[in-house]
This record gives structure tokens, C-alpha cells and sequence, in this order.
């Protein structure tokens, strides 16, 4: 089986760039058809646009996918930002 990671995937038009979350295998191309899509971000907004289904992709981090260095930042972001809306 290949590998399983959860990446970024490029949207947008030129010098407008957005990006979804998804997993997919480590094979493909960077705009392939992913498995499964997890949420989106957009760092060109400010504030920086982020939704992430943190409950999926730490399911898929149990199953083994691999996340990108960037993804690991922005699941730590995301776990940050949910608990900061809990306690408000």
C-alpha cells in the first residue's frame, strides 16, 4: 500500500491562491483527486482563513498518514484556535 499523507492542495487563480486540506497519497500529483478532504486555508486574507476537521485528521494520523510539515503547524493552530472558543 502507499503511503498516506495529509497535504495541501492548490486552488485559485494566478497570484490568488487558496488551499485545501487533503489526504492523499504521497504518489500523486499536488492537485490530484484527493481521499478525502479535511477543511481549507487562506493565508492571503487577514486575518488568515482556516477551517480544519481536526477530529479526521487525527484519525487519519492514527492510521498512519503522514502530515506535511506545514499541515502540522496549522493542526496546532486549529486545536489552539477550538480551545480559545470553548473557554469564550
Amino acid at each position: 500500500m502507499a503511503e498516506v499523507m495529509i497535504r495541501l492542495k492548490r486552488l485559485g487563480g494566478k497570484k490568488k491562491p487558496h488551499n485545501r486540506i487533503v489526504v492523499i497519497t504521497k504518489t500523486k500529483a499536488r492537485d490530484s483527486r484527493a481521499i478525502e478532504e479535511l477543511g481549507y486555508y487562506d493565508a492571503s486574507k487577514n486575518p488568515l482563513v482556516l477551517k480544519l476537521n481536526v477530529e479526521r485528521a487525527n484519525y487519519w494520523i492514527s492510521k498512519g498518514a503522514i502530515p506535511s510539515p506545514t499541515i502540522k503547524q496549522l493542526i496546532k493552530k486549529a486545536v489552539k484556535s477550538e480551545e480559545l472558543k470553548v473557554k469564550s
